[in-house]
């Protein structure tokens, strides 16, 4: 006698897993460019909030008609010298930007990614503390204690001396200026590895989800704004560093951004 197999109606188990309550995990569609869009407008938006805040408060105007018969070169954005009473960035004007970043993003991925909400309120005390708050208090103390040496430190320098010659005067001025560099470095790599650090107990010990997310070069990007915070706080007396600030409002949208796209993975 030949035996016959049973058969088996697929569709029979895929009702069976839907009525005993078996969640099938659906994979998610990539965010549109439409939906990205949102997210990085909502993250402008956000600094631009914060930006017209920090204006106002320095006297600028934000009145149309005053603005357009205004000279480009001195609106709020792009005047940096620090007599001409311009919008300097230091730590507070930066973590109040950052936060106004976060935020939008936060809103703009919850009004286009809504199912990823959970994963973008971690993000944001993610972004917040391990990219924004410990990195630039790493940045500020360190300029602040090298500001209070810099006589001292660049004094310490070896120079050329009896010698006549511009070569001369630039290598000099160059030989001053490395703490300045090497100083810059190893606060931003100090605040970056400690933010890293406290991202990574974040969703250890609050979230209970084991990460060990290991620094990559391409975790430098998002810390511009800690660049040009190191360098025009160890540089207020400079052109160079306050203009460089300038960059500072266009960085910080991308912790919002990230804020925004955040998702399960």
């Amino acid at each position: 006698m030949i035996s016959q197999f049973p058969t088996y109606d697929i569709n029979y188990y895929k009702h069976s897993a839907v009525s005993t309550g078996t969640q099938v995990k659906q994979e998610q569609q990539p965010l549109t460019k439409k939906q990205k869009g949102v997210i990085l407008a909502s993250s402008a938006a956000g600094v631009g909030t914060v930006l017209t805040g920090l204006a106002l408060h320095k006297g600028f105007s934000l009145n149309p008609a005053k603005i357009m018969k205004t000279p480009v070169k001195d609106w709020a954005i792009f005047k940096y010298k620090p007599k001409d009473n311009a919008i300097q960035f230091k730590a507070p004007q930066i973590i109040a930007l950052a936060a106004g970043s976060i935020l939008g993003g936060f809103i703009g991925g919850a009004i286009v990614d809504k199912p990823n909400l959970k994963q973008k309120k971690r993000e944001v005390l993610n972004q917040m503390l391990g990219n924004v708050l410990v990195p630039v208090g790493c940045v500020a103390a360190g300029a602040e204690i090298y500001t209070k040496y810099q006589d001292k430190i660049e004094g310490a320098m070896p120079q050329i001396k009896n010698k006549t010659g511009r070569w001369v005067s630039v290598l000099n001025k160059v030989s001053q200026k490395i703490p300045n560099a090497v100083g810059t470095l190893a606060f931003l790599g100090t605040g970056i590895y400690l933010g890293n650090k406290v991202s990574n107990f974040i969703n250890d010990k609050l979230y209970h989800k084991k990460m060990e997310r290991n620094i990559k070069a391409t975790d430098f990007a998002p810390h511009v704004d800690d660049v040009c915070l190191a360098t025009s706080m160890m540089n207020e007396d400079s052109a160079f560093g306050s203009m460089l600030g300038r960059v500072i409002p266009l960085a910080l949208v991308v912790p919002g951004y990230q804020t925004g796209i955040a998702r399960e993975g």
